[in-house]
């Protein structure tokens, strides 16, 4: 049974920063694409950023220079470093699993997902 648990969504001022993770389970971690994605309600949920096994990131063009993804594969954790922050990057923020394929920004492609972790960046 796969699983996928994030931690460390909370809310902070505008131009700090956040330190989100995800726990995997059930998955062999190592040969997963990882991803982020985003959701506001009303809105239709959106890569952030993905990394293969090995460790090559990609990134949405809004988060490219400001967040960092990163994971350990012998701890089966994925990290999310959100760094300058902006109201607009309130959301709930998803961890999702593509298993054994590239990685791909298409929220679709990715099998396994997690509850979610809501981010609020005040002004």
């Amino acid at each position: 049974q796969v699983q996928l648990v994030e931690s460390g969504g909370g809310s902070v001022q505008s131009g700090g920063s956040l330190r989100l993770s995800c726990a995997a389970s059930g998955v062999t971690f190592s040969r997963s694409c990882m991803g982020w994605f985003r959701q506001v309600p009303g809105k239709e949920r959106e890569g952030v950023a993905f990394i293969y096994g090995d460790g090559g990131p990609g990134y949405a063009s809004f988060a490219a220079g400001r967040f960092i993804i990163s994971r350990d594969n012998a701890e089966n954790t994925l990290v999310l470093e959100m760094n300058s922050l902006k109201p607009e990057d309130t959301a709930m923020y998803y961890c999702a699993a593509r298993i054994g394929r590239p990685c791909t920004s298409n929220e679709n492609d990715y099998e396994y997902w997690g509850q979610g972790t809501q981010v609020t960046v005040s002004s």
